[in-house]
């Protein structure tokens, strides 16, 4: 005990805390400066219409620079399309992914791509392929009866 009547066990844990307290606002201040941000809604989108209007009415994958690719993907009953994308190795590819239906998710292997797909709405996630091989992807989110039918690869292929 000090002058203050504090133990020395309760002052460690209050500058842990203030420590803890300061990286967080570190952290915040980072984000907002820097664009560091946590995956979420893109914009809304009818859902009665994402089978028929685009981008999501055809689903593909859109080369937008060298090394750069944006997919269009719509998680559906009780499949992915597109259930199969190419891109080479040091490839940056953006998930733009919406549902028609129910709610879904898009979780893929070894990456940080894990992100919940809801009726209506774009979620918008990034992730780099470094590696050539295949990343398998799934549905996380329970969807029914075939939802351990809902799956597809990401094929990194080696670079020429």
């Amino acid at each position: 005990m000090n002058g203050f009547g504090v133990d020395s066990c309760e002052r460690w844990w209050m500058v842990a805390s203030g420590a803890i307290l300061a990286a967080f606002f570190v952290a915040v201040v980072i984000g907002a400066f820097y664009g560091f941000a946590l995956p979420g809604p893109e914009k809304r989108v009818d859902p009665g219409r994402v089978a028929v209007d685009p981008p999501f009415a055809e689903p593909a994958v859109l080369q937008r620079g060298p090394g750069r690719y944006d997919v269009y993907m719509r998680a559906q009953i009780w499949a992915f399309a597109p259930n199969e994308i190419r891109v080479p190795a040091g490839s940056t590819v953006t998930f733009y992914i919406t549902s028609p239906d129910l709610q879904h998710g898009l979780l893929i292997e070894r990456t940080n791509v894990n992100v919940m797909v809801l009726p209506g709405q774009v979620s918008k996630i990034a992730a780099r392929f470094d590696e050539p091989g295949e990343y398998r992807f799934f549905c996380q989110e329970y969807c029914g009866l075939a939802h351990h039918a809902m799956f597809g690869r990401v094929v990194v292929e080696p670079r020429p």
